[in-house]
């Protein structure tokens, strides 16, 4: 075969291999719902097959490691349901399915919603166990919701007639298979609490098929159960069927019959728990009355003649009365030596003695003030004759009768310097006795240095 020197030109395995590659990234993972073909099951363990209907086919590829966990091997014909990622078969340009998980398809879907279901509810709460109420120990009124014709309402009944005849039980008829079997579910469980009759419902049914079993996993029959405002019990199928009611509701019955076990209770134990309480009452009752009748012994031994408790009565009369005197002579006398003490205190506090007092002392200051007054004057005019000897020795005066004067000008300023006089200028001067008017004829200024 000649290559093409065309340099844009592809090879097939190039062609193929990019188309693989685009195929892959288109497609992640995907579901597909078709009818087996052709299946193969080589020595290697994986699965080859044909997905087809009505109108076209897609080869399909399982391989062993996946296969192993499907649970069941397809079969011819059979309706499946593959969750596979787009490839594509290099070898032959063939694209096809690589099979990650395979389920047959009626029951895989209604699975994938039970499961769907399951856990939106869940994460909302609807499952959580301190929503859950409990049950009434002693039922006066049951509710039934089921079909009217079915076995689990014959067992329910069996079941209450044999352990508590006397139980009233209403039946809320209900479809409990079928389409219209959900709908009739909510309008039952409605019609229930709108009556108000009963104070526990059980909803149940005997056991089926998945598909039998679904109306009790619908969202809108889980939500009437977690809206009812009376306590249910769930009572779907055999104990291994579970279904969304059985976890939404407040109890779960393995089965219809457990379920009025449950609720019903056993009259031959209520009637020898009644046996047991009356025999507990009577002889409660047998002590009380030997009881009373002790107790009224002791009272009738303790009980005198009011005669002999007036007399008691008197004497603690008498008795208190004796102390009430002897105790009004204690304060008397009390109050009497109080009162002996205060006199003789106010005596020595009188403000007649204090006046007394002060009156002699101020006739003490009173003679010894001309005293005081004499002394002081002495003191000052000796002190005042000091003062006059040593200002006078300080004095100018002194100085001019020692042959000095005193020059002053005309204003009656001292002469200290030349400088304040001129020639011509009058000056006085001050002489012990008396003072001369001189005129300045020359003014001789001191050297200079």
């Amino acid at each position: 075969m000649k290559v093409s020197e065309n340099s844009r030109a592809l090879t097939v395995s190039a062609l193929n291999r990019q188309v693989k590659s685009l195929l892959e990234h288109s497609f992640l993972s995907i579901q597909v719902v078709g009818e087996i073909s052709n299946f193969v099951r080589p020595s290697s363990g994986h699965w080859y097959f044909t997905l087809k209907d009505d109108r076209a086919q897609v080869r399909c590829a399982m391989f062993r490691n996946r296969n192993q966990r499907s649970g069941f091997i397809p079969k011819e014909g059979e309706e499946v349901v593959v969750t596979a990622r787009v490839s594509l078969y290099e070898g032959r340009g063939d694209y096809q399915l690589i099979c990650d998980q395979i389920e047959k398809s009626g029951l895989g879907q209604l699975q994938q919603a039970f499961d769907a279901l399951k856990a939106k509810l869940q994460a909302e709460g609807l499952f959580d166990a301190q929503r859950k109420r409990p049950l009434p120990t002693q039922p006066r009124h049951i509710g039934v919701i089921t079909s009217p014709t079915g076995a689990a309402i014959h067992d329910i009944l069996t079941v209450l007639r044999r352990r508590f005849p006397g139980l009233p039980v209403t039946l809320y008829p209900s479809a409990v298979q079928g389409k219209e079997a959900a709908a009739e579910l909510v309008r039952a469980i409605g019609l229930a609490n709108r009556h108000g009759l009963c104070d526990v419902l059980i909803i149940g049914r005997g056991g089926g098929s998945l598909e039998d079993l679904w109306p009790f996993n619908e969202e809108a029959v889980a939500r009437a159960l977690a809206d009812s405002a009376i306590p249910t019990v769930s009572a779907v199928g055999h104990e291994v069927d579970i279904a969304i009611t059985d976890l939404v509701a407040d109890h779960r019955a393995p089965t219809p019959s457990a379920a009025a076990e449950l609720l019903s209770p056993d009259r031959h134990a209520l009637q020898l728990r009644v046996n047991q309480l009356g025999d507990r009452l009577q002889s409660r009752v047998s002590w009380l009355i030997a009881n009373r009748r002790q107790q009224l012994g002791h009272i009738r031994q303790r009980l005198r003649h009011p005669g002999e408790r007036l007399r008691e009565h008197a004497q603690r009369v008498d008795r208190l009365e004796l102390r009430l005197l002897s105790s009004q002579r204690r304060y008397m006398e009390s109050r009497r030596n109080q009162l002996t003490q205060l006199q003789a205190r106010l005596l020595r506090e009188s403000p007649v003695r204090r006046i007394e007092t002060s009156r002699e002392y101020v006739q003490q200051l009173e003679q010894r003030l001309p005293k005081l007054m004499l002394r002081q004057l002495e003191h000052n005019r000796s002190r005042l004759a000091q003062w006059s000897r040593q200002l006078h020795a300080v004095s100018p005066l002194a100085t001019l009768e020692r042959g000095y004067s005193i020059l002053l000008t005309e204003s009656g300023e001292a002469l200290r310097n030349t400088d304040q006089v001129r020639v011509g200028d009058k000056i006085n001067a001050r002489l012990n006795e008396g003072e001369l008017i001189c005129t300045v004829d020359t003014i001789n200024a001191p050297d200079s240095e």
